[in-house]
């Protein structure tokens, strides 16, 4: 990959990240959204989430977080709290110095940094999981139905 001018891959982490995001792509997104409509009012409370075309993305404790099947989690680098990436891989140049150069690339921020498929994903509009708001993600997808 390259960020700017430096050029860098992935590696597995040594020891993997404790979960502080859920991450579902492509076809596993509309099953964590629909997970996410399950859940009882008082876990789903303390969730946030935002999606895109290709993506879900779920914040909280990682006791909150809800499995499905296909899902993968993330989590705030800790010397680059506006990087959030894969628990089990990080980038092999220093996290701080990418996070750097990431924010003169994109002006928002926190960034989820995506190892496949390669993508970096703003977190800057992560609102509470509510019935409303899987509303308004499922209409953003086309799928008004999925709450049916």
């Amino acid at each position: 990959m390259s960020a700017g001018t430096q050029t860098w891959a992935w590696r597995p982490r040594q020891v993997p990240a404790a979960p502080e995001a859920a991450v579902a792509w492509g076809d596993v997104a509309p099953r964590l959204h629909a997970r996410l409509l399950l859940l009882a009012d008082e876990q789903a409370a303390r969730l946030h989430a935002t999606a895109n075309g290709d993506v879900l993305v779920v914040t909280g404790a990682a006791l909150d977080l809800p499995w499905v099947d296909g899902v993968e989690y993330a989590a705030a680098h800790p010397s680059a709290p506006g990087v959030w990436l894969p628990t089990s891989w990080e980038p092999t140049v220093p996290v701080d110095v990418l996070g750097q150069t990431l924010s003169t690339r994109f002006k928002r921020s926190p960034l989820l940094l995506w190892r496949a498929p390669q993508a970096v994903v703003p977190l800057d509009r992560l609102l509470p999981v509510s019935v409303e708001h899987l509303q308004r993600i499922a209409t953003y997808w086309g799928a008004s139905d999925a709450t049916a």
